[in-house]
């Protein structure tokens, strides 16, 4: 009974262990199955009504949690989309419906009603994502303009390692059925111009980013058209490089301090307005008439933004504080932000996976808790100017730490002096940037709107310098591993139990939140990593991975440097010792066990046999039988990445990508046939001439 006033904040966390359990799935359950979940949360929401008080909460909970796994489900089977299945070069056409920029700085566009050479419509990927190499700016497209080119296309690629981030889940929500590049000439080939509102907010976004560009040229151009319009496509790599290291990358995304410091500006300026009218002020509500102007604020910047989750999930919150104001209720309470993770898990269940939600509802949640307790601090003794220096120091220091292990487990790296370059950054973005972005705006319509663009680049330049400076510090970044998947649900379950539940059992949330660093602390990263194609491996050294070559396949050989905490260049990666490299042919031993992998047809022709080995990698197709395993194109494209490790009982462990993720919506394009996993993919020689011990997972 003690939990009834704090039982609501279980609401979300009961559906993401919904949510998360259905994505933690390794395989598709079928309709015979969800018609019985259904009806066991049905008979769980009937038995709530009746059980004793002190159960009712755990069968709600259950009802959530299965409720969460449908409605997982259900956005699953609503966005479910074609995916190209083969590796496409052709004729490409389509609307163009985004415009960003690639990793590799190349412009990039996002197509839809596409159409594509020898593909019937039915099968017809929903949208395409093309790199534009080459001489071709991106002024040169416009949101609606239906374009012509001739380019690589292929399925969105799987796991670069088994367990790691899986960018086919991604796209498949995004319905996003191929991705490649372009090297041809991109032709408009009909100027269409904005079809739907969502066009035309798009169409009005990226005019309003070039216009800013053009009147405020270079990288401060860049981040004023990125915090208000969204579009991050002129912002430079060394510039983002130094965001990223010196913990300010978030003042690129359009979320909860941006959408908090714009409502609240004009919230402020609305209230106080109409109390300089004794009229008004006498006779009209001036407190509420300013929440709405503020909601309906955010909502035009949340249309004009792109709508992400990130911003959305800020809308949210913020809508949810303006109408408890509106209700006479205090604005920042847990509740509030349980609402908001309600809503956002509702419309975006996906989103619960990805680091933008789970930093923003952590970063929040911790606020919120903080700043609740000290309102029970007496700070009346001191100086008026110092509770807002405080206030940003505490809020920096509080938001940092409670988004530093995700961004860690998602990025692998920390940032060690991000609470100075935040506590000498945020205030300017509060007290002037976003004003003069305010300002800028509402000059406009005068043709004036340069007089808050220039007091925007003064603050700019200041957070952009900040950001250098800090950057360029002496250890001012480190890396760390990536854990296991379980490492970040304990840590939040360790972390939400702590915070919402009351009583002397909530320090229990302590224990479970050291357990997870402790698994952090001990995570074993494989002893060598194979990418799906074939063409690099990767053997863990004691100076770091050993890579086979330096360079090709460089996004791949990245992820896995990240993922083990200690990301250097390629060719310096290549350049370290370990692994036997003789023109086309790479030998690595691990354990008591041999591995040799060959690029190329004419390597794989000389190789007699396995060349003495138990594993044999081949970026082409093995055709024939050979006396041990063999990873050869067909088998990795349907598995995936594969790491291998050698167990305790000094056996061979070989984990594929499709291992960790099973045969799911997002990756059935490329699922084995039914029936085989990775060990009956491998073509096997005479038994008597097979390895012993050899064990492969998924078996």
């Amino acid at each position: 009974m003690a939990q009834r006033g704090g039982l609501f904040g279980w609401v979300p966390v009961c559906l993401g262990l919904g949510i998360a359990g259905y994505f933690a799935l390794r395989f598709e359950p079928d309709l015979i199955v969800w018609l019985a979940v259904a009806a066991l949360t049905v008979c769980l929401l009937v038995a709530s009504r009746i059980t004793p008080p002190f159960i009712q909460p755990v069968v709600l909970g259950l009802a959530l949690v299965l409720g969460g796994a449908m409605l997982a489900k259900w956005q699953a089977v609503a966005v479910d989309a074609p995916v190209l299945s083969f590796r496409y070069y052709g004729p490409i056409e389509g609307r163009v419906v985004n415009i960003d920029r690639s990793a590799s700085d190349a412009p990039r566009l996002t197509l839809d009603q596409v159409r594509m050479d020898r593909i019937s419509p039915d099968r017809m990927p929903a949208r395409v994502r093309i790199s534009v190499h080459g001489d071709q700016p991106l002024a040169l497209y416009m949101p609606g303009d239906v374009i012509m080119t001739t380019g690589h296309l292929s399925p969105p690629s799987g796991p670069a390692e088994p367990g790691g981030f899986d960018f086919q889940r991604h796209a498949f929500f995004d319905q996003l059925g191929a991705v490649g590049y372009t090297r041809t000439p991109v032709l408009r080939a009909e100027l269409a111009g904005p079809s739907s509102f969502r066009q035309w907010i798009f169409a009005q976004r990226m005019a309003i980013s070039r216009a800013v560009q053009a009147a405020m040229p270079g990288e401060p151009g860049a981040f004023a058209a990125a915090i208000m319009t969204g579009d991050r496509s002129g912002m430079g790599q060394a510039t983002l490089q130094d965001l990223r290291a010196s913990n300010l990358a978030h003042l690129l995304a359009i979320s909860g301090l941006h959408m908090g410091l714009l409502t609240g500006f004009v919230f402020a300026v609305i209230r106080y307005g109409l109390a300089l009218i004794p009229g008004i002020a006498l006779r009209w509500p001036t407190k509420k008439i300013a929440a709405i102007c503020a909601i309906v604020i955010g909502a035009f910047y949340l249309a004009l933004s792109g709508g992400n989750v990130a911003t959305e999930r800020a809308f949210i919150m913020v809508s949810v504080m303006f109408v408890a104001i509106l209700l006479d209720r205090r604005a920042l309470t847990l509740r509030a932000v349980a609402m908001a993770a309600i809503l956002v898990l509702f419309l975006h269940p996906e989103a619960l996976l990805g680091p933008g939600f789970q930093m923003s509802f952590a970063a929040t949640t911790a606020l919120v808790v903080v700043f609740g307790q000290m309102r029970h601090v007496d700070m009346s003794r001191l100086p008026n100017w110092t509770r807002p220096v405080i206030s940003v120091v505490i809020s920096s220091f509080v938001a940092g730490l409670a988004t530093a292990p995700i961004a860690a487990a998602h990025f692998n790296q920390i940032a060690h002096y991000g609470l100075i370059a935040n506590v000498l950054s945020v205030p300017l973005m509060g007290a002037l940037v976003m004003p003069a972005a305010v300002l800028a705006v509402c000059l406009a319509p005068f043709g004036l709107w340069e007089i808050g663009l220039w007091i925007m680049e003064k603050g700019l330049l200041w957070i952009m310098w900040v950001a250098h400076r800090v950057a360029a510090l002496d250890g001012a970044l480190s890396h760390v591993p990536t854990p296991s998947g379980i490492v970040l649900g304990v840590l939040t379950l360790g972390l939400l139990w702590l915070i919402l539940w009351r009583g002397a059992a909530r320090w229990g949330g302590v224990a479970f939140a050291a357990l997870a660093f402790v698994l952090w602390a001990n995570v074993e990263r494989p002893a060598l990593l194979i990418a799906d194609s074939g063409s690099l491996i990767g053997l863990m050294t004691p100076e770091g991975r050993a890579l086979s070559k330096p360079k090709g396949a460089g996004f791949v050989a990245g992820i896995w440097l990240e993922n083990d905490g200690g990301p250097v260049p390629q060719d310096v990666a290549a350049s370290r010792p370990g692994l036997n490299i003789s023109g086309r042919t790479v030998r690595a031993d691990i354990g008591e066990f041999a591995v040799v992998q060959v690029s190329g047809k004419t390597a794989l022709a000389d190789l007699s046999g396995c060349g003495g080995a138990d594993v044999l990698i081949s970026n082409q197709t093995v055709s024939d039988l050979r006396p041990c395993l063999v990873l050869d194109v067909p088998s990795l494209r349907r598995n995936g990445a594969v790491g291998m490790s050698v167990n305790a009982s000094g056996d061979l462990q070989i984990t594929s990508a499709r291992d960790i993720t099973g045969t799911r919506p997002w990756n059935a394009h490329a699922a084995p046939r039914p029936g085989e996993a990775l060990v009956d993919l491998i073509k096997k020689g005479p038994q008597d001439a097979a390895p012993e011990p050899l064990v492969a997972l998924g078996q």
